[in-house]
């Protein structure tokens, strides 16, 4: 058991990804009640547009610039660019779709998915693409006791933790807030209040897919490496900490994705990485049995 620290500390960081995604996911599905399989696929545009900014920026032998202003720019154009890209698959494929059948949107979901997937492969790579984080970010090492992390793998957990609270804090703390929670519980009573629910779907597509371009970021700067195809079990797993935790529940989506991270590492870790995704997908199965509404979630008939 001495190697325990190591690999909880290997699944929060983990987790901490899958709880940025996590959050995306709650949040539309809390606003519209869809299931938006393409969101796995917005995180991996992010992580590509923030790979072409430190590209662009050590091509350019302007590595020299100081580590945090670099990692500002591949956050502004990742999480900028992801936001928009929310904002205009909401408009032209979903919004058209606002008021049909559950299977129509969720169809088109799965479309976008292979749409932006494919589009990246082509006119991108369908190669994995590098990226130059070790030119860009001192590659820190923290060591404490037995335990090794890289810098930027606590940056990602920290980052994690502080935009959920963010997040909870827009949602619950603000005007703003309150019209997303108005439009959550009826999208016509809200409309009757004076709220523009058109623009607090806009607003909640732009924040959802923020949070995925920042995940991408952070992937990037971790990891240095990125693939056209890094969104689908990732989007995945993502949707399945957001069930765990109680799909709709920012708390609990953040907590879902912590815990499936270190149970993804621990069976890793001590068992095999063989068996990672069987017992990920098995906690799943035993959460939903045991409390159908996730961890964090209400009952149905509580909600009405």
């Amino acid at each position: 058991m001495q190697n325990f620290p190591q690999q909880l500390v290997n699944g929060l960081e983990l987790g901490s990804l899958y709880a940025l995604i996590a959050l995306g996911y709650t949040l539309i599905y809390g606003i519209l009640e869809m299931l938006n399989f393409a969101h796995g696929d917005v995180y991996m545009v992010g992580a590509f547009l923030a790979a072409g900014v430190a590209g662009l920026l050590v091509h350019n032998e302007v590595a020299v610039i100081p580590a945090g202003l670099a990692v500002a720019l591949m956050m502004l154009v990742a999480v900028g660019g992801a936001g928009l890209l929310g904002v205009g698959i909401e408009r032209i494929a979903y919004r058209p779709l606002r008021n049909a059948n559950r299977l129509a949107p969720l169809i088109t979901a799965i479309g976008v998915s292979l749409f932006l997937e494919s589009a990246v492969q082509v006119w991108v790579s369908p190669a994995p693409v590098l990226v130059p984080s070790n030119a860009l970010v001192p590659q820190t090492v923290l060591h404490v006791a037995s335990v090794v992390t890289p810098l930027t793998g606590l940056a990602l957990f920290v980052a994690a933790v502080a935009l959920m609270v963010a997040l909870d804090a827009f949602v619950f703390r603000t005007r703003f807030g309150g019209a997303m929670r108005a439009t959550a519980q009826d999208r016509e009573a809200a409309t009757f209040m004076g709220i523009d629910v058109d623009r607090v779907i806009l607003v909640t597509f732009f924040v959802a897919s923020a949070l995925a371009g920042m995940g991408g970021v952070l992937f990037g700067l971790r990891y240095a490496s990125v693939d056209f195809f890094m969104g689908y079990l990732l989007g995945i797993k993502a949707f399945t900490a957001a069930v765990i935790g109680g799909i709709g529940n920012i708390r609990g989506a953040m907590v879902g994705g912590l815990l499936l991270g270190v149970l993804e590492s621990l069976v890793g870790g001590f068992i095999s990485s063989q068996f990672q995704d069987t017992f990920v997908f098995l906690a799943l199965i035993t959460v939903l049995l045991i409390r159908p509404q996730g961890l964090f979630g209400q009952p149905l008939t509580d909600r009405a």
